[in-house]
């Protein structure tokens, strides 16, 4: 495995330094709760009871260093992760066995949770992407999936064959207790250290955490049955909204919903590209503009 950093050109940036990654990201761990082995790996492994938001900005790093960090910077994260998920192990309840949490389908199961959650979202908060760019996206994450061990090949690389990914998924999940817990602590969090100052705002938070559960696919939804439907299109409109509002906020302060490692890793990316030739006086926010770019090469655009 050899890490490759994803440039401003491609679908990936594109997507990942949306606004509407938040939403795809609490999103994301909703689905992947579903899976009763990658639920109970996270429940045995984590203070995720404690702090599920610390766990999303630890997400958020992740993400964040395949995308925006430098090779070397990626392969130390990309072995780092991999070491951590060898070593520990799952207590299934099923049949009251011990087995590896670095399996390939539970591995698989947690990217394509991930990333077709980012997709999904950005695309229906607004974030302009054609069906071939959707496509690209995918692929170009199938990159990303060998950093925690996968196979490229392995992993599904077009919007269909996610969807037929998730079709033949659906047979093995299931609302476990811990699946339930999870969802109640995402809509009603415990705010990490560097967040505490959030506090007073919580039941505020509330909105966020419902808009994150009802952009789940419907199947999901009527699995967990945690709150009542609402229609559709007011949720697409909210996401909008959403964004919308988000994408206002200054890139430096935006930064501060982050760790201090991620905001580090952002700057030194800032610092690389600017070097590069990118035009950074609107910070990576604003090379979403290819007028921004040192050459005028185009996204895939069909």
């Amino acid at each position: 495995m050899s890490a490759t950093v994803q440039p401003p050109e491609s679908v990936t940036w594109r997507v990942h330094i949306d606004r509407s990654m938040w939403i795809g990201g609490v999103r994301s761990l909703m689905l992947q709760a579903l899976h009763p082995m990658a639920m109970w790996g996270v429940w045995q492994n984590s203070n995720f009871q404690e702090d599920p938001i610390g766990r999303l900005q630890r997400t958020s790093d992740f993400v964040g260093m395949a995308t925006f960090g430098s090779p070397a910077e990626i392969e130390e994260l990309a072995a780092k992760v991999r070491g951590i998920h060898r070593s520990l192990r799952i207590l299934n309840h099923d049949t009251g066995r011990k087995e590896r949490l670095d399996q390939p389908e539970l591995l698989l199961w947690v990217h394509c949770a991930e990333v077709y959650s980012y997709l999904e979202v950005a695309r229906r908060a607004g974030l302009p992407l054609t069906g071939r760019m959707a496509d690209k996206y995918l692929d170009e994450q199938r990159h990303t999936a060998t950093y925690v061990g996968l196979h490229a090949e392995d992993v599904p690389g077009s919007v269909a064959a996610m969807e037929d990914y998730f079709a033949e998924m659906r047979p093995q999940l299931r609302v476990t207790e811990e699946a339930a817990a999870t969802v109640r602590f995402l809509m009603w969090p415990t705010m990490p250290e560097n967040l505490k100052f959030l506090n007073p705002g919580k039941p505020g938070y509330f909105p966020f955490g419902a808009l994150c559960y009802y952009s789940l696919p419907d199947w999901a939804r009527q699995m967990y049955g945690s709150l009542p439907e609402v229609p559709q299109p007011a949720v697409t409109a909210a996401l909008k909204s959403f964004r919308t509002a988000l994408s206002t906020v200054p890139e430096r302060v935006h930064d501060y919903a982050f760790m201090k490692p991620t905001r580090d890793m952002l700057e030194r990316s800032r610092r690389r590209l600017a070097a590069e030739g990118y035009d950074l006086s609107r910070g990576l926010y604003g090379l979403r503009d290819p007028r921004r770019w040192p050459s005028q090469r185009e996204l895939v655009d069909a």
